[in-house]
């Protein structure tokens, strides 16, 4: 096997033109349509050149194809699915047919993101420049703008009513807690003078969690603008009002769930919805559609509601909570198959000393608002905190209806925190259904990422969407067994008298690198199999000799912080150059440091295999310590996985598999971030090369060379490091 051109000498990577997966993503006819005032609209090609040009780069041809597809999927309606590698320039390919849309049409389009980064990225910078380079083509300039849950807000009726003053009950007994919320609470009512926003990210430096949770509100706490003496000056509602009035609109996944599960319309009225960082969505979502159970809860709410009830019904469910924290000290951790004896009485007295505290405490009356807003927003956030308990209680209870484990619609588990104590968790088993009723069954969607394929394939992930795989017809599919109940959805039903069959179509456009020319993947086979026992010494040897070679400019990914942390602890005590860690610092100044000196490592966990962008010479080796599958105890995945088995799947490689590989493509990403970046990953996880589900998880990768031979990759960091 010839030796890949890894070092410095080598030209830039050419950009390649991948083919679509799938022959129903076409191009859109090039002719152009016609305006609302009659007038020919500047094609979607011709945008692009403008919006190109204006940043001063050059069209990629996975850029057009991606633009022309999703042109198409928003003439036609169609879903569409496509895998853009790092370096496409993708944002573009899907801000600049979306402008042209709702420009034209005069309808909203929503763009949904994982990440506060990508936000950023997205408002701060690509979005602004783009209404600047097509404003002259088009009829108008396009307004955009960013629209956040409404706890990212300051709460102005909070904070001048005195609420936000209360302390939390676990600041009651640590005074220098006490004295700092209350300087960062005073320094929240200075900052609603001046800001025009209100938005927590413009807040620099910024407060704890626990300073703003006292001066914002959730949803469920909100009067209404209507009802509260604030409400025309509410930062919430003037976000909502300028989304409402803007071509594109960007979010985030939690806010477009929240939209989805409640049914309540938070988002303004929209047509299309581009989701980035789409490998994300079903965790988020399920991050949204989970609900928790705690003692402490039970105790916060009493302590909310004391005054606005009798005695009896706050001493009734004070003595709930207590009874049901005793309950679950005596329950076993981790997933539960059925509700505990002692859980299930406690719950069940919970469930309805809460809907008798309710009652009692009734609807906020008309008028006391304007009478007395302090009163009226006491009353709403006990009523909201009332509501999420009964709710959750109702919910745990009811997750064992069903007799088949693999049909039930919740998992519940009990976890142990060392700051909240024992937690009931309960979870969607699936979000299939619901995504493909209330997203796909309401707008146009367009789900993009640099990692959707799993295996080769876009099916893993469509799975999870809800969408029908692309191996199955979707217009004779009836019934997906993939949900976790198993019954049609209203949004996929085919015949005559039902809307038609959900229909995607998917596209990989490729990446603008040369992978086979610009890197090598070796996996370390000569290692044992990683284990339960800590890092073993030829592990350490082998991540010292890789570092070594590369003089630094590594980025270690690990399973866990205490793998990083050991391996960050060692490799001090080995080598001359800087190793920084994970926690040591805030993310955002390790991963800076890391990014201006060549020689520093940089080690830690999960946030670094997604959130790292450092092209040039600081990075020239990725280095991870072993495959990430899931924790086999993980409540919620084990869940998932026997369901799949239940109906004759493979439930580990549909489940453990298939998390393993978005997030190991996630962190080989991290690699190459121009065309003129080279270097090596190094997975020291032999079952990469040894197991039978090797190949999959490396079908899941970039195309790099490939090699088991550890010289081969040292000699590589080597000449890399000298050139």
């Amino acid at each position: 096997m010839p030796q890949p051109a890894v070092d410095a000498s080598d030209t830039d990577a050419t950009a390649t033109d991948a083919t679509a997966t799938d022959a129903t993503a076409t191009a859109t006819p090039d002719a152009p349509e016609a305006g609302a005032d009659g007038t020919a609209s500047a094609t979607v090609a011709g945008l692009l050149d403008l919006a190109v040009a204006s940043v001063g780069g050059a069209q990629r041809p996975g850029q057009i194809r991606m633009a022309s597809a999703v042109e198409h999927a928003i003439d036609t309606g169609e879903h569409l699915a496509v895998q853009a590698g790092t370096g496409t320039g993708k944002s573009l390919a899907y801000l600049v047919p979306a402008v042209e849309h709702a420009v034209r049409t005069g309808r909203t389009v929503v763009v949904s993101t994982a990440t506060i980064a990508l936000q950023r990225q997205l408002v701060e910078r690509d979005l602004p420049r783009l209404a600047d380079a097509l404003a002259p083509a088009l009829p108008r300039r396009p307004e955009f703008a960013i629209l956040k849950g409404r706890g990212n807000y300051l709460c102005l009726n909070k904070l001048s009513s005195g609420a936000a003053d209360e302390q939390p009950d676990e600041e009651l007994f640590d005074p220098f807690a006490v004295s700092r919320l209350g300087r960062e609470i005073k320094r929240l009512r200075e900052w609603s003078d001046e800001t025009d926003t209100g938005d927590r990210d413009d807040l620099a430096p910024g407060v704890t969690d626990t300073a703003w949770r006292q001066a914002s509100v959730s949803a469920r706490e909100c009067l209404g603008a209507s009802r509260c003496p604030h409400g025309t000056d509410c930062f919430a509602e003037r976000a909502r009002a300028a989304a409402g009035g803007a071509d594109v609109v960007v979010t985030n996944h939690a806010l477009l769930a929240i939209d989805a599960i409640t049914g309540v319309p938070v988002l303004p009225e929209h047509d299309v919805v581009i989701i980035d960082e789409a490998h994300e969505l079903v965790d988020r979502v399920t991050g949204v559609a989970t609900a928790e159970l705690t003692g402490p809860a039970v105790a916060a709410a009493v302590k909310r509601c004391a005054r606005l009830i009798e005695e009896q019904d706050s001493d009734r469910l004070q003595e709930a909570g207590e009874n049901l924290a005793d309950a679950l000290s005596d329950c076993p951790e981790g997933a539960w198959q059925r509700v505990p004896d002692a859980a299930g009485s406690a719950l069940a007295a919970l469930r309805d000393a809460a809907w008798a505290a309710r009652t009692a405490i009734g609807p906020v009356k008309q008028g006391m608002t304007a009478s007395d807003p302090e009163a009226a927003a006491a009353r709403t956030a006990a009523l909201s905190q009332l509501d999420e308990l009964h709710d959750t209680a109702v919910r745990v209870l009811s997750a064992f209806d069903d007799p088949d484990p693999a049909r039930r619609r919740d998992v519940v588990w009990l976890a142990d925190e060392d700051r909240r104590g024992h937690v009931v968790r309960v979870a969607p088993l699936s979000v299939a259904g619901m995504l493909r009723a209330r997203l796909f069954g309401e707008a146009t969607t367009i789900l993009t990422s640099a990692t959707l394929t799993v295996g080769g394939s876009f099916d893993g992930l469509a799975i999870d969407w809800g969408l029908p795989p692309a191996t199955q017809s979707p217009a004779v599919r009836t019934i997906d067994p993939d949900l976790a109940t198993g019954k049609e959805v209203p949004a996929d039903k085919p015949d005559s008298e039902r809307p038609a069959a959900v229909r995607w179509s998917s596209l990989d456009v490729g990446s603008p690198f040369d992978h086979a020319r610009a890197g090598i993947l070796y996996v370390a086979a000569h290692l044992p199999p990683p284990g339960r026992d800590g890092q073993s010494p030829a592990l350490l040897d082998e991540i010292a000799g890789l570092v070594s070679s590369a003089g630094g400019r590594t980025l270690g990914l690990f399973s866990s912080m205490r793998a990083a942390r050991a391996a960050a602890d060692a490799m001090r005590e080995r080598l001359d150059t800087p190793v920084l860690c994970q926690g040591e610092d805030s993310t955002g100044q390790l991963v800076s440091r890391f990014a201006d000196d060549p020689a520093t490592s940089l080690f830690g966990t999960l946030s670094l295999w997604q959130g790292v962008d450092v092209p040039g010479p600081s990075l020239s080796l990725v280095l991870i310590d072993r495959i990430p599958f899931p924790r086999p105890d993980d409540p919620l995945l084990g869940a998932r996985q026997r369901a799949v088995e239940s109906r004759g799947g493979n439930g580990f490689m549909a489940i453990a598999a298939n998390h393993a590989a978005l997030l190991l493509a996630q962190g080989v990403g991290r690699l190459l971030r121009s065309t003129t970046d080279r270097g090596v990953v190094a997975v020291l996880d032999s079952r990469l090369a040894t197991a039978r589900y090797g190949g999959y998880l490396r079908a899941s990768l970039p195309p790099f060379w490939e090699t088991t031979d550890g010289d081969a990759a040292r000699g590589a960091l080597a000449r890399l490091g000298a050139g």
